[in-house]
């Protein structure tokens, strides 16, 4: 009853689609595209719900950017619109920890609805919504994708991604230390990638391909091939918060699993020695005269953001305040907390860590094939936070969309006993008719 109600509603959400369209092509083509796209995600979706989700995740690594009527977006967020929009209308029966997480969302979401009130500017409404897409849009996206069992296709298709972006990293960064340069790397084709962007990235990535669990169905050669063509990457880029946080994804793995000892203290040694490079390059910028380095330019950043803060903190100065004239400064907060003070105010920055904190206390509870991997790319990603910019579009939306997947694969499989029970009881009772039957 339900699977014809959905797709009832998809076919009536087809029909204005199309209506729509008609009726907007004579004036904004851009806007027809857009809706058509929209009318034929949904069409394919009825068909399998997983279709569009599975076919958009390559894009959610384009961080490449668009722009119509005013609005600036990343191609990754109209990818991941593209996708939420039937991964939500047809999603499955959400499992009690899907369901925490979203509640969670929620909880944060509403307490930024505050910030919306005492701000009135029209970024300040997008970029709730824009937060609405990065978490719960992501988390719906992932879901439904290993809801219907195509988790490790899935995760194959993302590293196969993170694995190309890597290849141009390492390209470039050999290129330019054959020409005597060893400078971070930053790309600009296919499109532009910040050394923070493409550290961060494939860092996630790299946990991924570190943990690859059984259900993935990858060879530990292979999943240790891979962790290690992307951390040359993440190398290359020398993003040092990048390396932070997933040295410290690699040792929290390391001390929940205690199995193999070989590997682990290769590892350990190795985010050691990955920590001291970092320290090494903190302490001599720290001792610099150059006070316009990385170091002394974000304790000046930190400082504005107090300063910022200050003005309104209990609700705010809104969402996304460095794009408006309220204030001299034009800088997003390089520290994620710092970010949501300025943006939400207080009662923003205590839902975010509840957001975090909770999510992380979830996802560590959950059997540890699902649940290791999902925490530790949020960890990460919270980690890497601390030392550069939050509400970044793939940055936010990759790890909630591999949470996703986990717990769907997870609720796929804990539904296959029950299926499987209630299709013997089906079967015995059937029997049992047909021998009464017989008896009579």
């Amino acid at each position: 009853m339900k699977e014809r109600l959905l797709r009832l509603i998809a076919g009536l959400g087809l029909t204005l689609g199309a209506l729509i369209v008609g009726y907007v092509v004579p004036g904004q083509p851009l806007l027809a595209v857009a809706v058509s796209v929209g009318v034929l995600a949904m069409g394919l979706s009825a068909i399998n719900r997983a279709f569009v989700p599975l076919l958009v995740l390559p894009v959610l690594f384009i961080v490449g950017r668009v722009s119509y009527s005013g609005v600036d977006v990343s191609i990754s967020d109209v990818g991941l619109a593209v996708a939420t929009l039937p991964a939500v209308a047809l999603s499955r029966t959400l499992s009690p920890a899907m369901r925490s997480l979203m509640w969670l969302i929620a909880l944060y979401l509403f307490s930024t609805l505050f910030t919306v009130a005492a701000n009135p500017y029209l970024a300040n409404v997008i970029e709730w919504v824009h937060s609405a897409v990065l978490l719960g849009g992501a988390l719906f996206v992932g879901w439904s994708v290993g809801r219907e069992g195509f988790g490790a296709k899935a995760l194959s298709v993302m590293l196969t991604t993170a694995s190309a972006i890597s290849l141009l990293v390492i390209i470039s960064g050999v290129t330019a230390a054959m020409k005597g340069s060893f400078e971070p790397v930053f790309l600009d084709w296919p499109f532009g990638m910040h050394k923070n962007f493409i550290g961060t990235t494939l860092g996630i990535m790299a946990v991924v391909a570190y943990v690859h669990p059984v259900w993935m169905g990858w060879s530990k050669s292979l999943g240790m091939a891979v962790f290690a063509w992307l951390t040359i990457g993440v190398a290359f880029s020398q993003s040092r918060q990048a390396i932070i946080a997933l040295g410290i994804a690699l040792i929290v793995l390391v001390l929940r699993t205690r199995t193999q000892q070989r590997r682990p203290m290769l590892i350990v040694f190795a985010v050691i020695t990955a920590f001291l490079y970092v320290l090494s390059v903190v302490r001599e910028q720290a001792s610099s005269s150059n006070e316009f380095n990385s170091f002394f330019q974000r304790l000046a950043w930190f400082s504005d953001s107090i300063e910022v803060w200050q003005t309104s903190p209990v609700f705010g100065v809104g969402l996304r305040w460095w794009y408006t004239d309220t204030f001299d400064y034009r800088f997003q907060p390089p520290n994620a907390e710092l970010e949501v003070l300025t943006s939400a105010g207080i009662i923003g920055l205590v839902a975010f860590l509840i957001l975090i904190t909770g999510s992380l206390t979830i996802l560590w509870r959950l059997p540890p094939e699902y649940g290791t991997l999902a925490a530790l790319v949020v960890l990460s990603r919270f980690v890497q936070a601390q030392f550069d910019l939050f509400w970044t579009a793939v940055q936010v939306s990759l790890p909630f969309v591999i949470v996703g997947i986990c717990l769907g694969e997870l609720a796929r499989v804990d539904s296959e006993p029950k299926q499987h029970s209630i299709a013997s009881s089906l079967g015995e009772s059937s029997s049992v008719d047909e021998s009464a039957v017989v008896q009579r």
